[in-house]
C-alpha cells in the first residue's frame, strides 16, 4: 500500500479548523479517492475501511453518481425546497419503493442530525406529546436538538455544557457484551431489555411520549445489533402505548447491513426512518425522513419550518444514482463478503486476547478492546479522557501501514465499516494490517 497515485498535492490551508478537532493530532489531508482507496497530499495510498465517515458506501469516484450530478447541474443546480422538482420527486418516490411497505411519504433534510430533529418534530406534532425515548450508548447527532437525543456522553455533555434541549428520556441498550441485564441467552436478553423499555414508558407516562428513536444496529457507539425478538417486542410495546417507532438509519441504511435498510433485517416496520450519509454515498449532503401515512398526513396539514438546502436537486440526482448502484450490485457484494469480514475479525480476536468482543452486521462492525483479565476498558475514555489510549495507537499504526479506521464512542472500540466495492483481497489486507498493529501496540 505504499504506491503513489499522483504528484504531491498541496495540503489544505491551516485556516481550516476540522470537526472533532484534536490540537495534538497531526494534520491529515485526503485529496483524492478511487474505489476503496484514498490518497493524501503526498499521493500515498490508504485502504478506506471506515468509508470516510460511514458515508461512501459506493466507494470513491463512482462514475454513475458523478455523471448523474453533472447531468443535473446542466439542468438546474438549485430549487427552493418549498417548490417541486422532478429529480427531487423521483428520489422521494424511489425511497418509498425500497423502504418498508408502510412508509409512503418523504421530507428531505441536509444532515443526519437535522433529519432526526425533523422526525422528532413530526412525532411530537402527530402525537401531541413532548417526550422522545432514546437509549444510552446511542448517537443521533451533535446539534442541540439531536445532541439531547444522543446517549453517548462525550457528545451530549459537550453540546449541553451551556444549554440543554428538553424532552429526551434514556433507556438501557440490549447489549450482549458486558450487559446491564442478567441474561443467560439472547432470547432472555431481548425479553429483559424490552421489559425495561416498557418499565420506562409506564413510569414516564405513556401519554407524554411521542416516539421511541433507536438505531437498528448501533453506529459509532459500538456496532451492536439487538438480540433476536427485541424489535418485535419494541413494535408491540409502541403499538400498545400509541408511541411512534423511529429507526435512525443514518449509518445503517442503504445497504450497510445487507438490506437497503437495517430494519428490513429485523422484519419489523417502523413508523419513520431517518436517513443521510449513504443515500448519496456521501457525494453531496442529503438527508431526510421516510414516514407512514399517519405521520405524513400530519405534516401535510402545514408546516412553518424548512431548510434551505433540503432536497437539493444535485444531491437528489446523486441519491438516485447511488440507490441504483446499491440495487444493481453493491448490496449483493455486501451479502457475499460480510461472512468473510466477520470470520476475519473473529480470527483476529482469537489471536489477540485484548480483543474481547467482535459484533456487527453486514459491513458495520466493531472490535472491542479491553483488559482480558478484568473485562474493563484499558482506558475508559469517558472517565479518563486525559489518559493515553492504546486503541488510538492501534488506529494510528494501521494508518501508518495504509489502512484507515476509527475508534468508536467510547473509544475502546475500533469501527470497521468498509465501502461496498471492496473485494476479498481487501479484507485479507485489512485484517493483516490490523494484526500487525495489535502486535506492535500490545506486544
Amino acid at each position: 500500500m505504499a504506491s503513489k497515485k499522483s504528484e504531491k498535492i498541496s495540503a489544505s490551508s491551516s485556516s481550516n479548523i476540522p470537526h472533532w478537532h484534536d490540537p495534538e493530532s497531526s494534520e491529515f489531508s485526503v485529496n483524492e479517492g478511487e474505489g476503496a482507496y484514498v490518497y493524501d497530499e503526498n499521493g500515498t495510498e490508504y485502504l478506506d475501511f471506515i468509508s470516510s465517515l460511514y458515508c461512501t458506501n459506493a466507494g470513491h469516484s463512482n462514475q454513475k453518481i458523478t455523471d448523474a450530478c453533472n447531468e443535473q447541474l446542466e439542468k438546474i443546480a438549485y430549487v427552493s425546497p418549498s417548490k417541486s422538482n422532478d429529480t427531487r420527486t423521483a428520489l422521494a418516490d424511489k425511497l418509498t419503493t425500497v423502504a418498508p411497505d408502510s412508509l409512503s411519504d418523504v421530507v428531505f433534510s441536509v444532515s443526519g442530525s437535522e433529519a432526526n430533529e425533523l422526525a422528532v418534530q413530526f412525532a411530537r406534532k402527530s402525537k401531541d406529546a413532548s417526550k422522545v425515548l432514546t437509549r444510552w450508548r446511542s448517537y443521533h447527532g451533535s446539534t442541540y436538538g439531536a445532541g439531547s437525543l444522543t446517549g453517548e456522553p462525550g457528545t451530549r455533555n459537550a453540546v449541553e455544557s451551556h444549554a440543554a434541549a428538553t424532552g429526551a428520556v434514556k433507556f438501557l441498550p440490549p447489549v450482549a457484551h458486558n450487559s446491564p441485564f442478567d441474561a443467560d441467552s439472547p432470547a432472555e436478553l431481548a425479553e429483559k431489555a424490552a421489559d425495561h423499555v416498557e418499565y420506562v414508558i409506564r413510569n414516564e407516562g405513556p401519554e407524554s411520549i411521542a416516539a421511541l428513536l433507536i438505531e437498528p444496529v448501533a453506529g459509532s457507539s459500538g456496532g451492536y445489533p439487538a438480540p433476536p425478538g427485541y424489535f418485535e417486542r419494541l413494535r408491540e410495546i409502541c403499538d400498545k402505548y400509541d408511541i411512534l417507532l423511529i429507526a435512525d438509519e443514518v449509518i445503517s441504511g442503504f445497504g450497510r447491513c445487507g438490506e437497503m435498510f437495517a430494519m428490513q433485517t429485523e422484519g419489523v416496520e417502523p413508523d419513520m426512518i431517518t436517513f443521510a450519509k449513504g443515500v448519496t454515498s456521501g457525494y453531496i449532503p442529503l438527508a431526510g425522513v421516510i414516514m407512514n401515512s399517519e405521520v405524513g398526513e400530519s405534516v401535510r396539514d402545514g408546516s412553518n419550518i424548512g431548510q434551505t438546502f433540503a432536497g437539493q436537486p444535485v444531491a437528489c440526482a446523486a441519491g438516485l444514482a447511488a440507490v441504483e448502484e446499491y440495487e444493481d450490485h453493491l448490496i449483493d457484494n455486501v451479502r457475499q463478503l460480510a461472512p468473510v469480514l466477520e470470520d476475519g475479525l473473529h480470527s483476529l480476536a482469537a489471536d489477540h486476547d485484548v480483543i474481547t468482543d467482535v459484533r456487527g452486521r453486514g459491513f458495520l462492525w466493531t472490535v472491542v478492546v479491553e483488559n482480558p483479565e478484568t473485562g474493563e476498558p484499558i482506558v475508559d475514555t469517558v472517565l479518563e479522557d486525559d489518559e493515553d489510549n492504546p486503541i488510538d495507537e492501534v488506529v494510528e499504526v494501521a494508518k501508518e501501514n495504509g489502512l484507515l479506521l476509527s475508534t468508536g464512542r467510547p473509544a475502546y472500540q475500533i469501527m470497521v465499516c468498509p465501502p461496498f466495492c471492496i473485494d476479498e483481497s481487501d479484507i485479507t489486507e485489512a485484517i493483516e494490517v490490523l494484526d500487525t498493529a495489535f502486535e506492535k501496540v500490545f506486544k
